[in-house]
């Protein structure tokens, strides 16, 4: 149980809501935004002490049913409710590190894919495995470090970087938002990984922007079905994003496509011909 982490979650997730969203009379004079603790624990059945202590990480673990009560009085999120158990220490949790080997099957797969971009990303946003098609789009990943093959390092560079984008993505700013949240989870399922600590860390440290949505303490992602690369030797290419997880391992397969006769499809078809050479990053 990461008292202090789920206090924080609780805090962040009361402050958010209004009294209205819950039925309850705004009144004069709030002091504090959201909802007072003590509303929270009048909607949840539970004293206002314990909830309290629980906000503070005074508290001992509670029960599944008193943190599904908070789940609904706080309206969380089928993801949220997720991580508050995960925080309180009553849901299964990955101690340990995280798994960097990927299943040779997988690795197979996205040789034969045809004219599909795609390549398999660990739990914190490291680049494991691509095929030529994805060094084409993005770059090519294969002279870099282990290191700076990490898409959460690559979109939060600091300030001292000029070019903020990334591979050109036209949702950036989106693709910022989802690191932050998914390395959040990714947190809470391995609390003991120095690697996912230290990224962490890391980030908070050298990008204000990432500190500042790490503070917002959502976990919750927008699934990101298309994407658009401003690519310098095809153009625009405009694909659509299918995200796979492959849960034995906590990874992901991520799968870029466009649609059949279109000019991203050209694009595409071009990448593959031009290969890793084509890539607009430049070491």
């Amino acid at each position: 149980m990461d008292k202090q982490e789920l206090g924080a979650f609780l805090r962040s997730r009361r402050e958010r809501l209004r009294p209205q969203d819950v039925g309850l009379p705004s009144g004069p004079r709030r002091r504090t935004p959201g909802l007072r603790r003590e509303e929270v624990a009048v909607l949840a059945h539970i004293s206002t002490e314990y909830y309290i202590r629980l906000e503070q990480g005074r508290a001992p673990r509670p029960s599944g049913d008193v943190l599904a009560a908070i789940a609904g009085a706080l309206r969380l999120t089928d993801a949220e409710s997720d991580h508050l158990h995960v925080l309180a220490g009553t849901a299964p949790n990955r101690t340990g590190l995280h798994r960097r080997d990927v299943r040779p099957s997988i690795l197979t797969l996205l040789e034969r894919l045809p004219q599909t971009a795609g390549f398999v990303m660990s739990a914190a946003f490291e680049v494991l495995a691509w095929n030529e098609l994805a060094a084409a789009l993005m770059e090519d990943f294969a002279p870099l470090a282990a290191k700076d093959r990490n898409l959460a390092r690559r979109a939060f560079p600091g300030p001292q970087t000029t070019d903020a984008t990334l591979y050109g993505l036209s949702d950036t700013a989106d693709f910022r938002l989802g690191v932050v949240m998914q390395l959040r989870a990714t947190l809470a399922r391995y609390p003991t990984d120095p690697a996912v600590i230290g990224l962490v860390g890391e980030l908070r440290d050298v990008s204000p922007d990432f500190a500042r949505l790490w503070e917002r303490h959502d976990v919750q992602t927008a699934p990101m079905l298309t994407k658009t690369f401003r690519h310098p030797a095809v153009g625009e290419v405009t694909v659509d994003c299918d995200t796979l997880t492959l849960p034995d391992r906590d990874q992901y397969l991520v799968l870029y496509t466009a649609t059949p006769g279109s000019p991203s499809a050209e694009a595409l078809a071009l990448l593959n011909v031009l290969g890793a050479q084509a890539s607009h990053y430049t070491p």
